[in-house]
């Protein structure tokens, strides 16, 4: 049975240097920052986290730290295909690793926040916040394409698909809306991040689920979302 490390997310007091697993914050780079930029708008885009997978056993890359950004809508405008792995509006950065999105050296730039209601105030305002986590292993579905699951007695389809409203490093991917694996031979689950019970704003649209990839050997990462 495939593994999977389910995430617990912990607030830091003070900023995070190291290159650990987080989310938010700013990216602690292994080498030069590598920050990808709208295909759209040119801008930066959102560091969502970063996932350090050496900490997690089992993958198959000469990567050290998985780095994670999605374009975000700016003064209000949307952009269109945040949720496409190969749309030029979220990209998974692999260091050490080549890097295939136009990017710029920025060592900060946009990052997670949550909506506050602040004293004073009669609207709701972003703060940016940094979370930690800790790692829970346990054993994992195998993966079952959906028209297999189909095929099951009734009884057997929930239990064959997994568990979908969790936050995990590594393990089989639990789509919320169809199959969408976006390599055609072989991949490895590098994340999959609930949106809905995350202590963070991302937006996956209608409390969407997210998930990045690696190909089977891991050179290169893709990010995805899907919603309901």
């Amino acid at each position: 049975m495939p593994t999977k490390h389910v995430i617990a997310f912990k607030e830091t007091a003070s900023p995070l240097t190291s290159t650990s697993t987080k989310f938010g914050g700013q990216p602690n780079w292994v080498s030069e920052p590598q920050w990808p930029l709208s295909e759209e708008t040119g801008n930066p885009m959102r560091f969502i986290g970063q996932i350090a997978l050496a900490e997690v056993p089992g993958f198959a890359t000469e990567a050290q730290v998985a780095y994670i950004f999605m374009t975000d809508e700016e003064d209000g405008e949307h952009v269109d295909g945040i949720w496409d792995p190969d749309s030029g509006e979220n990209a998974v950065v692999l260091q050490p690793g080549d890097c295939d999105v136009d990017f710029e050296e920025l060592a900060e730039g946009p990052t997670l926040f949550r909506l506050v209601q602040k004293e004073g105030q009669s609207r709701v305002s972003q703060e940016f916040c940094e979370f930690a986590v800790s790692l829970t292993p346990t054993e994992d579905v195998e993966y079952m394409s959906e028209g297999d699951r189909w095929k099951l007695p009734d009884v057997k389809q929930k239990a064959a698909r997994g568990v979908l409203e969790e936050s995990k490093i590594g393990g089989t991917p639990v789509f919320l809306q169809g199959d969408e694996l976006p390599f055609e031979e072989g991949w490895q689950l590098l994340l999959q991040l609930d949106s809905g019970t995350a202590p963070f704003r991302v937006n996956f649209g209608d409390v969407g689920i997210g998930y990045a990839f690696m190909n089977s050997d891991g050179t290169e990462a893709k990010f995805l979302w899907q919603c309901g």
